[in-house]
């Protein structure tokens, strides 16, 4: 069963934030998503939390500036994912502009499919192999849960500087500096920096402690502020929460990209994925911009992405991002088939029942991708709204290894669900890491059945009937008069995202005429009903991946953008539930 909560909002906050200028519409909106005040819409770079929250980041900024000065020489280690690449990219240029133009700061990331993630001692082995030998390992996205890379690193000569935002494990690694603010001991108020944030501010520590030093002035200091297009796209790319630090890094990364002033690769990915970067919003980075970058660590090598962002050069970027729109268009074939052989396999005449009785999907098949089993993950948890973790054999281990990702739901922590499955069964699980919302693993594939079924216990203990219900939040309904190119421009040019969700509205309306596209997609011609209000044209509704015919009148839960062609902006709307209970068809 669907339901179709109203987001509820204070009129008295609603009214407040009205009053100091922003548009009636925005201020119910900011009202639902928890800001109270005026003062709170301001996303203006001085508003950022300072580093000296942040644990150990101005020490390491301290330890980073010793090493500049001498000279020696540095090696990014990144991940694979678009937090990763952005982070590396973040740290590579950061370090160049503040004093390291003369340094040998180099990058690495591991392939993914032979060396699995994070700093393994196998990738300190690759890391040691280096011209020249790099004295100092920095992660970024990644080392948290590197104990054993550490160690081997400490054991080739190698300090390492640990960056990450994951969640520690039982013990933290034996590094020179670590700064994550899910560490231990950590108060900074935002916990929600993703990769290439918590990279950014040790930066800005960085140039402040340069600043002390007399290495500049704060009037020619060098303006890192240039790399926040990098930080908007893989905060936004991470599914990051977007609580009002991380949306004043988003803003401001916007703010830049829509100026014109985004780095070349940047620029190169948006063109060949036929975005207006003038218009540039959350959307465009989270599913048009981001895609194409993970699809170099989900099929290739991510380094191609890496190389792409710390670019300079226009023609060679967009090369690189021709190259990267290709492998994601073979991403979006394989993923297609690996889909249909899921579903296949759950058995469609038996899905009804499956779901009924689990509370999770556990699934595996040997010729599956690895790079691309969390987007199957995803399709599976939305489509059954249940938490789905997807398994692919693990390339170079004889078949033997399985490495998963998993996505959960709002209330079911995958990464905690994890770690009790491994303290019920020791050695069950070979590795883990990750999130509440997002985690991956390895595992035998002798395990398999052993695995499915001790995480389907900790998911029916963990899940209620509560958290099945698919919910669809909503911010109530647009008038008539609301349903305007204009207030479609003014949603876009704001920050939504996770933890601060893109506006969703309900209402009823007359379907005048459907029709499918490409024989996958329902377009409606549809009125809305109700106020006492009517348009004299109907308007355009489209419902992604749904074939199934609606009745006359329905009540639907829809997005409203702005649609341009040929010149002429036209309102559209983009459904995405339809709300069929008795209560909803007035039976």
């Amino acid at each position: 069963m669907s339901l179709f909560p109203q987001r509820p909002y204070s009129e008295r906050t609603s009214s407040w934030l009205e009053q100091s200028g922003l548009h009636p519409l925005l201020a119910r909106l900011f009202a639902a998503r928890g800001v109270d005040a005026p003062e709170e819409l301001s996303l203006d770079l001085k508003q950022l939390l300072s580093p000296l929250e942040l644990k150990s980041c101005v020490s390491t900024a301290s330890l980073l500036a010793d090493i500049l000065e001498r000279k020696e020489p540095i090696l990014v280690v990144a991940d694979y994912d678009c937090d990763g690449a952005t982070a590396c990219a973040v740290a590579v240029r950061g370090l160049k502009m503040l004093g390291g133009e003369d340094v040998a700061i180099q990058f690495l990331v591991p392939n993914r499919f032979t060396m699995g993630y994070g700093l393994t001692p196998e990738v300190v082995e690759l890391a040691a192999q280096q011209n020249p030998k790099p004295k100092y390992l920095i992660t970024v996205d990644n080392g948290i849960a590197s104990e054993a890379g550490v160690d081997h690193a400490h054991a080739l000569g190698m300090q390492v500087i640990v960056t990450d935002h994951h969640l520690p494990g039982d013990r933290l690694p034996q590094a020179l500096a670590i700064v994550n603010p899910n560490q231990p001991g950590c108060t900074f108020p935002s916990k929600a920096l993703a990769g290439v944030g918590v990279m950014f501010y040790l930066l800005v520590a960085l140039r402040a402690e340069l600043r002390k030093r007399g290495k500049f002035t704060a009037a020619t200091q060098p303006k890192i502020e240039s790399l926040l297009d990098l930080v908007a796209l893989g905060t936004v790319a991470d599914v990051a929460q977007l609580d009002r630090n991380n949306r004043i890094l988003v803003a401001n990364g916007l703010k830049r990209i829509r100026a014109g002033g985004s780095q070349a690769g940047i620029a190169a990915l948006f063109q060949v994925a036929m975005r207006d970067a003038l218009k540039a919003n959350t959307f465009d980075l989270g599913f048009a911009i981001g895609p194409r970058l993970n699809a170099a660590g989900r099929l290739a090598d991510m380094s191609l992405g890496i190389r792409l962002l710390i670019s300079d050069q226009p023609e060679q970027a967009i090369e690189l991002a021709q190259e990267l729109d290709r492998i994601n268009r073979e991403r979006r074939v394989i993923e297609t088939g690996m889909q249909e052989t899921a579903l296949a396999h759950l058995a469609e005449d038996q899905l009804a029942n499956t779901m009924a009785e689990r509370n999770s999907i556990c699934l595996w098949h040997p010729e599956w991708h690895q790079g691309v089993v969390g987007i199957i993950a995803s399709r599976l948890k939305e489509r059954f709204n249940r938490p789905a973790i997807i398994f692919a054999p693990a390339d170079g281990s004889t078949g033997e290894e399985l490495r998963g990702s998993g996505r959960s739901l709002t209330g079911f922590h995958l990464r905690d669900a994890l770690d009790i499955v491994s303290k019920r069964e020791p050695g069950l699980i070979l590795k883990f890491g990750g999130h509440a919302m997002a985690a991956g693993l390895s595992i035998r594939k002798m395990d398999f059945d052993k695995f499915d079924n001790l995480f389907q216990q900790v998911a029916n203990e963990l899940l209620n009937d509560e958290l099945l219900e698919r919910r669809h939040p909503h911010d109530g309904a647009l008038a008539a008069s609301e349903l305007t190119p204009e207030i479609g421009d003014l949603l876009a040019e704001e920050i939504w995202g996770q933890g601060f969700p893109q506006p969703l509205f309900y209402g009823e309306f007359e379907i005048a005429q459907q029709s499918l596209m490409k024989e996958k997609h329902l377009r409606l011609q549809m009125r809305p009903l109700g106020n006492g209000e009517s348009l004299s044209k109907p308007l355009t509704g489209v419902w992604f991946n749904r074939t199934q015919t609606l009745p006359k009148r329905a009540k639907l839960a829809y997005r409203i953008v702005t649609d341009r062609y040929q010149g002429v902006a036209r309102v559209q709307l983009m459904i995405e539930a339809h709300d069929d209970s008795e209560l909803a068809v007035g039976k």
